[in-house]
């Protein structure tokens, strides 16, 4: 009954959350086609709205730990659910996310995403694409920022695994800036593709920056080992056994392919 309650009010967050995105989209876009300020106010606006609402209707707390970049900057976040994004928009001043190109065409989201500066990247084509994205910034078409990608390129359950990708790698050589790794719990009340939303303190942490010049596998390296052991600790904090976790789903995806 208690989750079939909760369930409930998860639902209802959900709808009245994409419905004020709406309301908001079309308040905030006149002044967003002549500034990008304005699109930056609606995202700011609308994911602070988010975490204000998940507070008190679902006792989801949300907390940013570590010291939030200013300047320019390329993040590199650990990304378990949407509600990570959430966090990071809602404090960062000027963020701007590698995404995937298909998110162009999502209602609302892929006009503001390309006008507070998102990057389309074809999935299949991710090199090519950080490679034209750094020649625009160094010609100046594109503002300053604090750039996300996440390395291992899409939402990762707490209980699985995904490699890193060496798309990060060459963005931080190029790039030639400090790199902030991030690690998060939010995956542990926030599922990737569920309604149920649970209760709890999501974090999300920003760790001591990575300077520039690194070579690419001691940054590979270090970037993996930092995001990963800072996001189980937090995981831990939450009462989620994230290594046990992943052993167990290992486990039983092998069980699985043996049986069959």
């Amino acid at each position: 009954m208690a989750y079939a309650w909760r369930w409930l009010r998860s639902l209802i967050y959900t709808v009245q959350v994409y419905a004020m995105m709406a309301i908001m989209a079309v308040f905030f876009t006149p002044w967003a086609m002549v500034d990008r300020r304005g699109a930056f106010a609606a995202v700011h606006t609308w994911c602070r709205y988010a975490r204000w609402t998940a507070r008190w209707m679902l006792g989801l707390r949300s907390e940013v730990r570590g010291e939030i970049p200013q300047g320019e900057v390329m993040i590199a976040a650990k990304h378990q659910s949407f509600f990570d994004i959430i966090i990071l928009v809602s404090e960062l001043p000027r963020p701007k996310f590698i995404m995937k190109k298909e998110l162009r065409r999502a209602p609302i989201l892929g006009w503001y995403a390309q006008r507070i500066g998102c990057v389309p990247v074809d999935r299949g084509k991710r090199g090519a694409a950080i490679k034209a994205m750094m020649e625009r910034v160094r010609a100046g078409q594109q503002e300053p920022g604090q750039l996300i990608i996440y390395p291992q390129g899409t939402r990762v359950a707490p209980d699985a695994t995904k490699e890193y990708k060496v798309g990060t790698g060459l963005l931080y050589q190029e790039m030639s800036t400090d790199c902030v790794p991030v690690a998060c719990n939010v995956g542990v009340f926030w599922p990737r593709r569920q309604i149920y939303r649970a209760p709890g303190l999501a974090v999300v942490e920003f760790l001591p920056a990575i300077p520039p010049g690194r070579d690419l596998r001691s940054f590979m390296r270090e970037l993996e080992q930092v995001v990963e052991s800072r996001s189980d600790a937090l995981m831990a904090e939450a009462g989620f056994d994230a290594p046990a976790a992943r052993a167990n789903a290992s486990k039983a995806a092998a069980s699985k392919a043996a049986a069959q």
